[in-house]
Order: structure tokens, then sequence, then C-alpha cells
């Protein structure tokens, strides 16, 4: 068979399923899929029953996360790590995290299928919380598994007013185990994960994937402004105490900030005024911040500039400011010797091989503390990501699993951590 005949008839498959799995939405019409619910039981039943059926001991973890796990020369064996999340944002497109599981999949049917085993174990992971929309819990899944969760975590409340907690047992989770999810730095020789770029660098260059250098840190913040409500037509403009019209102001000022300095981007993402009447000036604004750069200092002291600029606001317009850091995620540099051998990987494909920064976060970032990480994007259509629109193709698809297959059978474990 040709091997471009081949390499998209892989991608349908992946494609296929991805599909599939884009079912499974709490909005009909639309994907959301959240943490913890019954979309995401469905996912994971689904994913389970693909893992067992390329070979793999298939189970979900104490927070969710489904796991699959394909032993090697003898049971036992440390194991290279590979997976992306299951979990969407609201209104999302399709391939954001599900490739990278599905991707990972595949590499491993084609394992089975040719009876190859290794001198280590290959586990694929659906994290069950990479976005955070439910309870703004970002990272949950991987956090857990690098064994950096922190207990406080599970009084987050979704918009319900459910606790994380609870929804955990809802699950048929126990809270107390959570702890269990983790493992040892012992256990695991590397992490690696596919990824759609969500960004327009390899569809613009003419190349369908890459490697990844470096993932850029993230602070988010939730902030909230109290000022006065009050009628829209017998309070003089002066003598207004407006919490949104001071929102616009602090919105404003993270677009200014941000604009001025290269290397920074800073994002509103979400906003509510109340009591949201549309004769009633708004008393109580709620807003989130995305604040990212690839340098940390740079974007702790964007964080600490927008955080003054607000306090600044609030003194000026007679409302009173509170700003909440929700996720502080430190910028994080892939392992050369991964990012050697993924390009060893790409030339072996026949392939230019391209390396590039992510702006985008993603669960490498939290398992970087427990092990070195790798990261191999894949082309997008116009860089469109979180957005029905993403999209990718079929023979895209095929390509980076061919190129991943490659890696997982070339790789050759390092003896210390980068």
């Amino acid at each position: 068979m040709d091997r471009r005949v081949a390499t998209t008839d892989m991608g349908k498959e992946i494609l296929s399923r991805i599909d599939q799995l884009a079912a499974l939405t709490e909005t009909p019409g639309s994907l959301t899929r959240t943490y913890l619910t019954p979309c995401h039981r469905e996912a994971a039943n689904l994913v389970l029953g693909w893992m067992s059926a390329a070979g793999m001991d298939a189970s979900v973890d104490p927070v969710g996360n489904v796991v699959g796990r394909y032993e090697g020369n003898r049971p036992g064996l440390p194991a290279l790590i590979l997976g992306s999340h299951l979990d969407t944002v609201r209104d999302a497109g399709k391939f954001d995290g599900m490739l990278g599981v599905i991707g990972a999949i595949a590499c491993v049917d084609a394992l089975n299928r040719a009876g190859e085993r290794f001198d280590f174990a290959i586990e694929v992971v659906g994290f069950g919380d990479e976005e955070g929309v439910r309870f703004q819990s970002t990272l949950f899944g991987s956090r857990a598994l690098a064994g950096t969760l922190e207990a406080a975590v599970l009084e987050s409340r979704d918009a319900d007013g459910v606790r994380l907690a609870d929804a955990l047992r809802a699950f048929g989770l126990d809270p107390a185990r959570i702890d269990a999810a983790a493992r040892r730095p012992e256990q695991v020789l590397a992490y690696v994960e596919l990824h759609i770029e969500q960004g327009p660098v390899l569809e613009a260059e003419g190349l369908p994937v890459g490697v990844v250098t470096s993932i850029a840190g993230a602070t988010r913040l939730d902030v909230r402004l109290k000022g006065e409500p009050g009628h829209a037509g017998t309070v003089p403009m002066a003598m207004r105490r407006d919490a949104l019209a001071a929102a616009a102001d602090a919105i404003l000022a993270v677009e200014r900030h941000c604009t001025a300095t290269a290397g920074l981007v800073g994002t509103v993402g979400r906003i509510e005024a109340l009591p949201g009447t549309v004769n009633v000036i708004p008393g109580d604004v709620r807003f989130s911040i995305d604040i990212r750069a690839e340098q940390d200092p740079l974007r702790h002291r964007a964080v600490e500039a927008v955080t003054n600029a607000i306090a600044a606001i609030g003194e000026r317009r007679g409302v009173c400011p509170t700003v909440r850091k929700t996720h502080d995620a430190p910028s994080r540099v892939c392992a050369p010797w991964l990012m050697e051998q993924l390009a060893e990987a790409v030339r072996g494909e026949g392939l230019a091989v391209r390396r590039l920064p992510s702006g985008a976060g993603h669960d490498a970032m939290a398992m970087a503390d427990l092990t070195d990480v790798g990261m191999l994007f894949v082309r997008c259509e116009r860089g469109i990501s979180h957005a029905p629109a993403e999209s990718i193709t079929a023979e895209d698809a095929g390509t980076a699993a061919r190129v991943l297959l490659r890696f997982i059978r070339s790789f050759t474990p390092t003896q210390e951590r980068s």
C-alpha cells in the first residue's frame, strides 16, 4: 500500500474516533464536556474500550483520569507516558486534547498488532480535567498524576454550588484517595504529548508537525468590583459608582499593558455584571484575566502592574476591587533529549524539523514536576482553537501518529532528568 494512503487511512480512523467523542456533549449543537459530568463518564467508558481493544489494561484512576497500560518485555517496568485531556472548554473544537489521547491509542494498537514490546512500558492517559472549566481547577488530572495536587482544591465549587469533593463521590470516586493517583519519579521515564498547535505557524510554513521547545507560563485572576447600584435615569453621571464602567477601564488597562510589552499576552474572557438589568447601574461586576508569557519574570511584573492599575481605578471611581489568583503555572522548557528524539522521528518520516514554542497551556506543564516532558504539535487550519472551527486533516493526523509511533519504537530513556 502507498505510504501516503496508509497514513491517511490511519488518520481517518483517528478522526472517526474523535468524532465519536465529540458527540458526547452537555450542550446539543455544540461541544462542551466538563469534569465529572455524565458526559465525562460516557467519554471515559468509550476510551476504556478503545484502550482495551489496543491491548492495554485500562481503568479509571482515583481522580477520573482514564489510564491504559501496555506492558513491556516484563511486567512492572517504568513507563513512557503519552496522552492529553478529554475535557473541553465551552463551545469547543473537537481536536484539542482528544487528538493526543486517540493518536497515542492508535500507536499502541499498531504495536500490539505487530507483537512489539520494549524494555519499558507505555501508558496512555486521558486526563479528566485540564481546562478547569467547571471548578476552575486547571490541570487537575495531570497535577494529581504528578503528585502536586493540593487538597484545598477539593473545596472548589461549580456554578451550581457543587463541591469538587462531592462531585468526585457522585462519579464513584473517593476524595480521600486522590493521592493514590500520584506516580513516583522512578515509575516514569518521560511524558510526551501530541497536540494541535492552536496557532498558525505550521500552516503558514507548510509543515504538518513541529517539535515544541517550551510552554508559556500563565496566571489567571478573578476580579470583583463592588460599586453601588442605582437608577439609570436618576443618578447623575458624576455621582455614580458604576462597577461595569470601572471594569471596562480595567479591561482596557490589561490590553494597554500587554500590547505595549513584547512577549506578553493578556485576555479577559469572562465578565458578569449584576443585577444585569437594562435600567440599573451595575453595582457588582466579576471578570477574569489570563496573562501569559514565556518568561516568568515578565509575567509576574505584568500581574503586579495590572493589579496596581485595578486598585487605582477602584480608588478613582469609588468602587472596591478584590483580585484573587485562581491559577499560576510557571513556564516549562521541554527536555532537550526528548526534543532531539522527536526531531529524529520527524526526519525519519521525510519531514523538515520545525521547533517552536507553545503559547497555550498543556498537561505537560504539570507533568514536568514529575518527569521530563516533550510535545509534538500538529498543524491546524488557520490556527483556530477553542472554537467549533478547529480543524485538522486526516493526512496530518496520520502523519503525526506515524511520527509518534517512530518515536516510541526508537525511544531511548536518558539516565538523568534534564
